[in-house]
């Protein structure tokens, strides 16, 4: 723990404390290297103590107190006198203003009220009532003198964790109490050097009048003594070295004043050298702080706090521990989906956030072992976010608020729900409405009209507020999928993006060929090849003269877009084109079933089948029988960057992959087909 005296110094942030801030020192204890940080933390997490239940906002009332502090002194940094001396530490201060101020904007946007309430604070000790997560960075901060890095801290935090595990809350709270413990400390260093300017200031006051009487009458120099001995300065370590300084450079006959000062000081204990050589060092030390600290948040924006939080987490560990050993492989949105159903499933529960993500994984475990590794009830997520989830709950006694239990309901009956809830605000309405009427006179058939027409605009108003009352009730569920980066696509997952469309000319073959150099430029994989599919326009006969040279020009493009960017393999680019039929109830000659038909041709030459379906095939045919996904665009599609691995990372997680009931000929279960949100191109949009 930290000495008593700094523990009393840190302790003055609590709320319960009201001390003046100039009795506050910066955040400075032992240093400690990595080895003396880790027994630290472990010390410190055995003795403390949290407490449940809403904590105060204080560290926002704290925040707006440093702010006051930190503005306030730079505005008297500003207004020195450019012949007084300004100490290295205000001159970093002063330089690095800019970067303060942002660091504490930035503290206050990424630090809502409701989110410091819900973290655990501490029930015992000189820090009682912080949270635990801040107070573990002040004793991290003052430790290595506001010299943070990943190491130390990664060290301090995993060391703390084998004694007492942390939330998933509080280690994402990391950043952001790391940000305000150290505007904390700079705020504190501004304060004792505010007091020091104080104390300089009234030395040189003390000097000038000395100064004054030694030209006029240096024989009363004495009463001038005699008045500072009756005023009775503080003889602080900046009072003494501003002091000695100035006298050190005027009259001789001014000495005296210094024997007074030595006689006092050494009546206090100490002596003038000690002073001067301890405001020499205050000096040092505040100068280093400083620059440690404002170094500190600049390196906060560069820490990667997804990869420490997830290297840190115990929660992350326990999960990435399943038996289907697919967590690792998913991409950071859904494990943090996972992590956020662990923590929302502990806050309803008596077990820790750990003991949650264990259950889970033993639920997967226990599935693994009757059905196998590959069964999608050995993945952790299906008891996270799938149909799984009521047997965790179960396993956990979670036990769920209304509101938890109004949106459980809702998807549960969704068709009742909805339909079910605009009939009956209609039908409720429409009586309403009739009584209304009725008891203003109207009847028989003129009433019955009424309430018809009531009853059609009051049934388009149930559907605004039943919409409306959905996006209140119901959080949107993003689809869970596997992060196929930096690797790429997985080899089993190996996809095909494809292009139907018709060959019209020689300018639009053109323009084909380069969409589909840009989708591949965009999308980059080994495992990611590019195809057009393509058709001739409906025509009188199946062939005419003038098409054979555009299908050589269409044959060139793709050989040589393959010894482009393929190395002259030719497995890259393909091309897949297909002869006219003759297609009698429309009496013309046509590709079978226009796009449609493409896709389901394309998909059985994929699976063996329908040879004599494409007339041209340009590509290596020996890589298709891999093609696991196929990608469909339009010509006037564009497919943005990586989102070609996101799609089939999507469709690839087992809890998307579809469950195919051979008896009823249907997919009960995950997606055959995915249809992501299609944007307009604000170019191209007229």
């Amino acid at each position: 723990m930290l000495p008593k005296s700094l523990r009393a110094k840190i302790s003055l942030t609590r709320p319960s404390v009201r001390r003046q801030r100039a009795r506050e020192v910066a955040l400075r204890a032992e240093l400690f290297g990595i080895e003396q940080l880790a027994r630290h933390a472990q010390l410190i997490a055995a003795q403390h103590t949290v407490v449940a239940g809403r904590a105060s906002a204080w560290l926002l009332r704290r925040l707006d107190q440093n702010e006051k502090v930190l503005r306030a002194f730079n505005r008297a940094t500003l207004a020195v006198d450019q012949s007084r001396h300004v100490t290295p530490a205000a001159e970093w201060l002063l330089d690095n203003f800019y970067l303060i101020e942002e660091q504490i904007q930035l503290a206050r946007r990424h630090l809502p009220e409701h989110y410091s309430r819900e973290l655990p604070r501490l029930a015992n000790g000189p820090s009682a009532g912080f949270l635990r997560v801040y107070d573990i960075v002040l004793e991290l901060i003052a430790h290595v003198d506001a010299q943070v890095d990943v190491d130390s801290l990664s060290a301090f935090v995993a060391a703390y964790q084998t004694v007492a595990p942390l939330k998933l809350g509080e280690l994402w709270a990391v950043p952001i109490m790391l940000r305000l413990g150290l505007i904390e400390n700079l705020a504190r260093i501004s304060t004792g050097l505010a007091q020091g300017r104080r104390d300089r200031n009234l030395a040189n006051q003390w000097v000038e009048r000395l100064q004054a009487m030694a030209e006029k009458n240096p024989s009363r120099i004495v009463i001038v003594v005699a008045d500072m001995a009756r005023a009775d300065p503080s003889l602080s370590s900046a009072f003494v070295a501003e002091f000695c300084q100035r006298l050190s450079r005027l009259n001789p006959v001014l000495h005296l004043a210094r024997g007074w000062l030595e006689q006092r000081t050494l009546e206090e204990g100490s002596s003038v050298e000690q002073l001067i050589h301890q405001e020499s060092q205050s000096q040092a030390s505040d100068q280093v702080s400083v620059s440690h600290s404002i170094s500190s948040l600049r390196l906060l924006s560069a820490i990667d706090w997804k990869e420490f939080v997830e290297t840190l987490s115990l929660v992350e560990q326990t999960l990435r521990g399943e038996p289907a050993d697919v967590y690792g492989d998913m991409d950071f949105a859904t494990r943090d989906r996972y992590r956020h159903v662990v923590e929302t499933l502990a806050r309803y529960s008596a077990l820790s956030e750990i003991e949650v993500a264990r259950n889970a994984a033993e639920l997967a475990q226990e599935s693994a072992q009757k059905k196998g590794r590959e069964d999608r009830t050995a993945h952790v997520g299906f008891y996270l976010i799938d149909q799984g989830l009521p047997r965790l709950e179960r396993a956990i006694g979670a036990r769920w608020r209304w509101k938890g239990f109004v949106e459980r309901s809702v998807r549960k009956f969704p068709f009742t729900f909805y339909l079910g809830g605009i009939f009956l605000f209609t039908i409720l309405a429409t009586l309403g409405f009739v009584r209304a009427a009725e008891m203003r006179g109207v009847a028989e058939w003129r009433l019955v009209f009424c309430a018809i027409t009531f009853s059609l605009g009051v049934s388009q108003l149930a559907v605004a507020l039943w919409n409306w009352l959905a996006t209140l009730l119901l959080k949107p569920r993003p689809l869970p999928r596997l992060g196929y980066s930096p690797g790429g696509i997985a080899p089993e997952s190996r996809g095909m993006v494809v292009v139907p469309t018709i060959l019209r000319s020689a300018e639009n073959i053109d323009d084909l060929l380069q969409t589909l150099e840009i989708h591949h430029l965009a999308n980059r994989d080994p495992h990611l090849h590019f195809a057009l599919l393509t058709d001739w326009p409906d025509a009188a006969q199946e062939n005419l003269l003038e098409e054979a040279p555009l299908l050589e020009r269409v044959k060139a493009g793709i050989e040589l877009l393959n010894r482009k960017y393929a190395g002259g393999r030719r497995d890259l680019f393909f091309l897949f084109h297909r002869p006219r039929r003759w297609n009698a109830s429309e009496g013309v000659w046509m590709g079978y079933e226009r796009k449609r038909g493409k896709l389901v041709q394309f998909n059985a030459f994929l699976r063996g089948r329908c040879a004599e379906c494409f007339a041209a095939v340009v590509g290596d045919q020996s890589i298709l029988r891999e093609i696991k996904y196929v990608i469909t665009l339009d010509t006037d599609t564009k497919l943005p960057r990586e989102s070609a691995r996101q799609l089939i990372g999507t469709m690839a997680h087992p809890l998307n992959r579809p469950q195919f009931d051979s008896t009823r000929g249907i997919v009960t279960e995950g997606y055959s087909l995915l249809q992501p949100r299609v944007d307009v191109s604000l170019p191209t949009a007229d």
